[in-house]
């Protein structure tokens, strides 16, 4: 690597987490899941080339340990500078930590000409565990559906179907202050004290999943579509409410979930863990009146988003600034 290269950027969407498929695991793979790219809030990293591994900005820390490990797993010594211009609120339920890693990883092998396929990305950072959605959302975008892990199988669950969702539709992302969604060893002990759910329910859930919501995205159907999420969360809700005492997480999501269905949202829901709710409108107009209602009522320190949903994946482009700060 050039000490001389152009810097590298990548901005990379949120991700919103819609469900789990299958806790149960009775057909050979576990978890498996549904997601889709959200351009509000987004991480915008620079990476250039430098003396030694350095960062700066919000989540320089986090963005320090995976280029370390991306470092180790190539057997390369990292010589990057950092630069974190935005950042995706951390432990919100919007996929932070992944979308961090992967850009940290993407922009270090952009520098040292190596492999840049998501899965391989994915391995060398050690993400992708549990759900692979943040996975395929920075790499396409649009609507995934991934298929789960195997039982001591480390590749990362398969994209099974990826849909653009409709371009008229609209997303309101609310984030309350308050208690952080689990994540790291906290996540993976709350999965371990969980029981297995009702085989009836993920019966139900993979039902709802094929033959109503992929259907009503591709042929726009956003009522179908709403109903079908709509009711995914709730089942999917009770599975985690063991660990996250209700369907919700504690705090204003449950109460923000049901504000947003009220005032017209025609999908709605918790992201992962929470905290942060969503609501899916049909249009802009109905969007923005919506995050208007919101923002009236929303506690100190939370925010709101409001914006469509991305069509593609992570965004990444060499030259001598960014064009999206």
């Amino acid at each position: 690597m050039s000490e001389r290269a152009s810097p590298v950027f990548v901005e990379a969407p949120a991700r919103l987490h819609f469900g789990v498929l299958d806790l149960r695991g009775d057909l050979g793979r576990r978890f498996g899941g549904i997601g889709a790219a959200v351009p509000a809030p987004s991480l915008l990293l620079e990476a250039r080339p430098a003396p030694e591994l350095r960062a700066e900005g919000p989540d320089a820390t986090r963005a320090l340990a995976f280029a370390q490990r991306f470092a180790a797993h190539h057997g390369i010594q990292p010589r990057v500078h950092f630069c974190l211009h935005r950042t995706i609120p951390a432990h919100a339920g919007l996929g932070s930590g992944t979308q961090l890693a992967l850009a940290v990883a993407r922009a270090t092998a952009e520098l040292y000409a190596l492999p840049t396929d998501a899965p391989a990305l994915a391995r060398a950072v050690d993400r992708g565990r549990r759900s692979a959605v943040g996975l395929w959302t920075f790499a396409y975008g649009g609507l995934v559906l991934e298929g789960g892990r195997r039982p001591g199988d480390d590749a990362p669950a398969p994209l099974l179907a990826r849909l653009a969702i409709p371009a008229a539709w609209r997303c309101v992302v609310v984030v309350p202050a308050g208690k952080p969604g689990l994540a790291g060893d906290e996540e993976a002990a709350a999965f371990g004290r969980l029981p297995p759910p009702a085989a009836s329910e993920v019966a139900r859930i993979a039902h709802l999943v094929l033959m109503q919501l992929l259907p009503a995205v591709a042929v726009a159907d956003l009522p179908a579509f709403g109903a079908a999420l709509t009711e995914v969360q709730r089942i999917t809700g009770g599975w985690f409410a063991p660990a996250q005492g209700g369907v919700f997480a504690p705090g204003e999501t449950g109460e923000l979930v049901e504000r947003l269905r009220q005032w017209g949202a025609i999908g709605v829901g918790q992201s992962s863990w929470g905290p942060a709710a969503y609501g899916i409108v049909e249009d802009a107009a109905a969007s923005q009146a919506l995050a208007a209602r919101v923002r009236a009522v929303l506690g100190a320190g939370g925010t709101v988003y409001e914006a469509g949903f991305s069509g593609a994946g992570a965004r990444v482009w060499r030259g001598a600034s960014p064009v999206s700060i």
